[in-house]
């Protein structure tokens, strides 16, 4: 098949009607250069808004020091419906292949999980896309040479509610509680109480925790992009807990998607994002809710039960100190 070789300002009636055209030599998708990027499309038909959608990514994520471009943060907008997730994976991985040096991991946000889940969709796709066209050539790449490694692993991380298999905690319905059952099996202090008590302890623990942490590095998951659904199969055909699995393997994953909490949350990004390295690029799906999230992550909840509880608290306290003095 051929590739269609563009230049930035190559957008109109003429660029258009080559792109679509050679789209009929291409198998499930488009496949272009956009300056060095390779670009891979998992569409049959690429509108002028999509390639200037693109054409501003780039031009967002380009830095160069030595030369008048400037990247950094970028507020783009497409209507609902005019592919903005596809357009935004294609190019943000093209860029990850092309620049391993300048770009790490593309950490995509979103709010809720059928929005993580359409994304997964829509990567799994792009991949398959990607996969079937570099076959179809030989395996090449842009430039006629040989293709290079094609590991890469993108995984999702939700919360313990909706990745937990363990077979009595997975039936609470409240997620609250889903959480406390968790950490009952599964904490450090938890842990070092049963083994303490050795074979005598009545402590539970968490099969699927303790078969993750016992495998160690070799818990790890092949390539591939893995959903929610996905990674709970993975985990129960390995006796593995999901969730861990997933915590332990975003260090090492190509594409991360996750809920704003663990990007912006800080009591949940000082566990989970800290680690990850500074050149990731991140994005906020449907970027509208961020004030919303910010004001949900640093408010406090109190209703008069719980103030007359911390005013008895702090009476007790007072009288406390006064019987030390």
């Amino acid at each position: 098949p051929a590739v269609v070789v563009l230049r930035d300002d190559q957008l109109g009636v003429d660029w258009l009607q080559r792109v679509n055209e050679a789209s009929g030599t291409m198998p499930g998708g488009l496949r272009f250069q956009l300056g060095e990027l390779d670009v891979f499309f998992p569409y049959e038909y690429l509108y002028p808004e999509q390639y200037a959608y693109m054409v501003k990514l780039k031009e967002i994520l380009d830095d160069d020091p030595e030369s008048d471009i400037r990247g950094g943060h970028g507020l783009l907008e497409m209507p609902t419906g005019t592919g903005k997730t596809a357009c935004l994976l294609s190019l943000i991985t093209a860029y990850q292949y092309a620049h391993p040096d300048k770009m790490a991991k593309l950490i995509y946000c979103t709010r809720t999980v059928p929005e993580m889940e359409k994304c997964l969709a829509e990567l799994k796709r792009l991949r398959a896309c990607r996969a079937e066209l570099l076959a179809a050539d030989g395996g090449a790449d842009r430039r006629g040479g040989a293709a290079r490694d094609e590991k890469f692993l993108a995984v999702c991380l939700s919360s313990r509610r909706n990745m937990c298999v363990h077979e009595r905690v997975v039936n609470e319905t409240d997620r609250d509680k889903v959480d406390v059952e968790c950490r009952k099996m599964t904490a450090s202090w938890v842990r070092a109480r049963h083994q303490k008590e050795s074979g005598a302890s009545t402590v539970e623990l968490c099969p699927y925790f303790e078969a993750w942490d016992a495998a160690g590095t070799d818990a790890g998951i092949p390539s591939g992009v893995y959903d929610v659904e996905a990674l709970k199969a993975l985990g129960k055909a390995r006796g593995w807990c999901p969730y861990f699995v997933t915590r332990h393997a975003i260090t090492r994953a190509d594409v991360i998607v996750y809920n704003y909490q663990y990007m912006l949350d800080p009591k949940v990004a000082t566990l989970v994002t800290k680690e990850l390295e500074k050149e990731s690029v991140v994005v906020f799906d449907e970027g509208h809710n961020i004030d919303n999230i910010c004001i949900e992550a640093f408010s406090v909840e109190m209703d008069p039960r719980k103030l007359d509880r911390a005013a008895r608290c702090a009476a007790r306290l007072g009288r406390r100190v006064d019987d030390l003095r």
